[in-house]
């Protein structure tokens, strides 16, 4: 009998923390000494203390965090220290900041890339907002884009564009002593539109344009993407959690009812047969077949049961509205009408029946579900819409991006990284220019 393989050697482990408002995921993810990435373990259970992104109740926060993490941890068997978390409320915002430095026309040495982002530093102007990220998208010699490494060439001036991730201070600061108090380390705290979009938008959408809806319980985010960088981003307060409300207060059952029905027999899309299926309000826990646990349901028959076309109705009505406010925010940042191109749809909320279609519609744009990649020891189930930023989140920390704050603590790595995330824009760079001319 062949024996089993011996297990690959770890160099480093690190953990993820997505803190949503319905519910809080944990991941735990290895990468081997040929940087190969593997899932040890995860866990999730349901939020306390979150509503739409912000922390409402520190206590239950960190006590639901603290769970979620033990879980994640006896799966790995394994435990963790410090984390990466996402943010996604607290006012996120996204910029492009512009810097250039004179060369003269001599050849461009580390020291003038380092100087260049040094100085790039003093540019960015927060107004008393917390900087998530500063992270060099690109550089440009004389004012010409597509230089992937500008080291060795000659110019006049040297510049880079900077994109910058702002949010408002308290909010993450609550988010972050959240996690504190669940006795764990923040190694750092990323957009959560960033994170779900390293997960599931291919580097070719990220150059091209595309555009992510991250549907959470209470908040939708709209972001565009294009020449590799976020370009735009605006969040509608609204979500998932609006439907199973709108279902709750239109037949007159509990919100944990609603979910439910949200969940095992809702639908984005009508179907023929809906008008003749009769749908049981009442859970397999909620009382004996056939009986009715509680008062029934508006428009119920005697075994509160509701005709599926009722429920869809209510769905949709709820839908044109959030698809109407997705759609304003993508007209805002430019992202519609001829300009329109792909939009890709992520998080708990895009995984409602038929989803995709109705967007589509609505849009009338191209949509897409966005998943994770499946990674060695990732459970089936976490290769869906809703786990997409706690996934993004691990890739975010294996691929470490620079960001320049840290340039200037130490020569010999951070500005040569920051010239290396260079490199995968060079073929984007013309559209960049593009991009920005129209949108």
């Amino acid at each position: 009998m062949a024996s089993k393989p011996a297990a690959r050697r770890l160099a480093r482990t690190f953990g993820a923390v997505n803190i949503g408002s319905f519910r809080i995921s944990t991941m735990i993810m290895g990468e081997t000494e040929t940087g190969e990435l593997q899932v040890l373990g995860s866990g999730h259970r349901a939020s306390a203390g979150v509503k739409r992104g912000y922390v409402t109740d520190m206590e239950a926060a960190a006590h639901a965090i603290r769970d979620a993490v033990e879980r994640a941890e006896k799966s790995a068997g394994t435990t963790v220290r410090s984390v990466w978390i996402a943010c996604a409320g607290a006012g996120l915002a996204s910029n492009v900041v512009a810097v250039d430095i004179e060369i003269g026309g001599r050849r461009i040495e580390d020291e003038d890339i380092e100087t260049l982002l040094i100085q790039a530093q003093d540019m960015i102007q927060p107004d008393g907002r917390t900087v998530l990220h500063a992270q060099p998208a690109h550089y440009t010699l004389d004012g010409a884009h597509g230089v992937a490494n500008p080291r060795g060439l000659h110019a006049e001036r040297l510049g880079v564009d900077i994109h910058v991730m702002l949010a408002d201070g308290a909010p993450v600061r609550n988010l972050t002593e959240a996690v504190q108090n669940a006795h764990l380390s923040v190694e750092g705290v990323v957009a959560a539109p960033l994170a779900a979009g390293h997960a599931c938008l291919t580097m070719e959408e990220r150059e091209l344009g595309v555009a992510l809806v991250e549907i959470g319980a209470d908040v939708t985010n709209v972001a565009v993407f294009a020449g590799g960088m976020l370009l735009g981003l605006k969040a509608v307060p609204m979500g998932s959690a609006d439907i199973t409300d709108a279902i709750a207060s239109g037949f007159g059952i509990r919100r944990s009812q609603a979910e439910r029905l949200k969940c095992v027999a809702g639908s984005a899309v009508a179907s023929p047969t809906d008008n003749r299926e009769l749908i049981p309000v009442n859970g397999p826990n909620d009382g004996p077949e056939g009986v009715a646990a509680g008062p029934l349901a508006r428009g119920a028959d005697d075994k509160n049961r509701i005709v599926r076309a009722e429920l869809v109705s209510v769905v949709t009505q709820q839908l044109a509205t959030l698809t109407g406010e997705v759609g304003k925010a993508l007209k805002e940042m430019g992202f519609s009408g001829a300009r329109a191109g792909q939009v890709v749809l992520t998080g708990g909320g895009a995984e409602l029946a038929g989803m995709a279609d109705f967007m589509q519609g609505a849009l009338g744009q191209p949509v897409r579900l966005g998943r994770p990649p499946q990674l060695p020891g990732m459970p089936e189930a976490h290769h869906a819409p809703g786990f997409a930023t706690l996934a993004g989140l691990c890739l975010y920390a294996a691929e470490d991006p620079v960001d320049i704050r840290a340039v200037g603590s130490g020569r010999g790595g951070i500005y040569r990284g920051a010239v290396r995330s260079g490199g995968l824009m060079e073929t984007a760079m013309r559209l960049v220019r593009a991009l920005r001319e129209n949108f």
